[in-house]
């Protein structure tokens, strides 16, 4: 078989930076930006809201692209949910970590939700319309984000980029980083010699974890271990993480998203149960309680590092089993001995899962999936490769885990049937 060349740019188009445009902005779409056409021309613009009639500058694309990318520069007609950005860095050209803080916060929640309807819709053929729900802990959008990563200019000054760019943006304070985030010094210390400073502001310790990047010889590289408190009524447990290990970036997330899980999910005594994915144990250590005295966990997660926290996280817990390996290795394994699983958490990265790991999965004939999506396209691609092994989606649901940016939290449950 011939391996497949590359596709080659046309040599000598010009580009179309900085040519500015006057524009009717059509419908959100997926990725932090608005559809608008100039001549027969698609453009993706940021800092638009559907409806407005805006003057378009050109970022990025040249003549014959499929679409360009461009800034709104000039507003000429305001839809009635545009605002004054609370930061004064969310604005084109300058940092590119929030794409919404022009709009009101329901108006944002309306535009996520309109995104993950179209993706499920187009990706799916699925016709559903889930609300965008909030998650309780931040304040008004603003001040929600525990962990950050600074980037480092040449000057040793901490900064945030720039949309799709390497440029860094020294800032003076970050409103969706929590105060403890902020308030650690890390924008006032000088970090030459260092290319990044992760900030971790944690339940424990009181104080925020500051990992300079890279980390420097002989210390830890995972920047320590932090504890997480996630309180859910009468039961309230204390997660061990590490510094730099993935969590719940808002603070009422992990709290919310397990609630949910294990409300979706209804295990119950002697269940068989996978928890995929499963980082440090979020869900894995409620869902061993509540599947005692004979039921039965396993946890399988390919880093390394986050498998320790959950073994840490579980050891008083006899009824949980971790594996590290790549979950479709590991699926595939458990495919070929013929083990089945009653239940299934799915919790994959931004990527998804992909058609293997849904066709294993769906091998296993669990009653119940829930698929915890951080990325809507993601999930419908998911979806509709579980269809074509007999599982429909069931459920749906969407949480604004991230306020000002385009990012969503969905939860979903895929059952088999028709």
């Amino acid at each position: 078989m011939n391996a497949r060349r590359p596709r080659e740019r046309p040599a000598g188009r010009p580009s179309l930076a900085g040519v500015e445009w006057t524009v009717d902005v059509g419908p959100v779409a997926h990725g932090g930006h608005c559809v608008a056409r100039h001549e027969g021309q698609v453009i993706f613009v940021r800092h638009a809201l559907p409806g407005e009639r805006v003057v378009a500058r050109v970022t990025e694309g040249r003549i014959g692209d499929r679409f360009v990318r461009a800034d709104a520069v000039e507003v000429l007609t305001a839809s009635p949910h545009r605002v004054v950005p609370p930061c004064p860095y969310a604005a084109a050209r300058v940092c590119g970590g929030c794409d919404f803080q022009h709009a009101t916060l329901p108006y944002q929640r309306e535009l996520k939700a309109a995104v993950v309807r179209e993706q499920l819709a187009r990706l799916a053929g699925l016709d559903v319309d889930p609300e965008v729900q909030p998650v309780p802990g931040d304040e008004d959008g603003l001040r929600w984000r525990t962990r950050v990563e600074f980037a480092v200019n040449r000057s040793g000054r901490a900064g945030l980029r720039g949309h799709r760019s390497r440029h860094i943006v020294p800032v003076d304070d970050c409103l969706i980083a929590t105060r403890g985030v902020v308030g650690s010094g890390v924008l006032d210390t000088d970090w030459s010699g260092c290319t990044a400073v992760d900030v971790v502001d944690a339940a424990h310790p009181d104080e925020p974890v500051l990992v300079p990047l890279p980390v420097p010889p002989g210390a830890d590289r995972a920047g320590g271990l932090v504890g997480e408190r996630v309180s859910d009524g009468a039961w309230e447990v204390e997660y061990v993480v590490a510094a730099r290990g993935f969590w719940q970036v808002h603070p009422g997330a992990a709290t919310t998203f397990l609630s949910r899980v294990v409300a979706l999910l209804a295990p119950g005594p002697g269940d068989r149960v996978l928890d995929l994915y499963a980082g440090a144990g979020l869900f894995t250590v409620r869902l061993a309680d509540l599947i005692e005295p004979d039921g039965h966990v396993l946890g399988v997660e390919g880093d390394a590092r986050a498998v320790a926290d959950g073994v840490r996280n579980t050891d008083d817990r006899a009824n949980v089993e971790w594996r590290t390996n790549r979950v479709e290795r590991e699926l595939a394994s458990l495919v070929a001995q013929g083990i089945s699983a009653d239940l299934v958490v799915l919790d994959p990265p931004r990527t998804g899962a992909g058609p293997a790991v849904m066709a294993d999965l769906a091998a296993l004939q669990p009653r119940r999936v829930v698929y915890v999506a951080c990325d809507p396209a993601a999930l419908a691609r998911d979806v509709q490769a579980a269809g074509a092994h007999g599982y429909r989606l069931a459920h749906v649901e969407a949480w604004d885990a991230f306020p000002m940016t385009h990012h969503v939290e969905c939860i979903a449950v895929l059952e088999p049937g028709p």
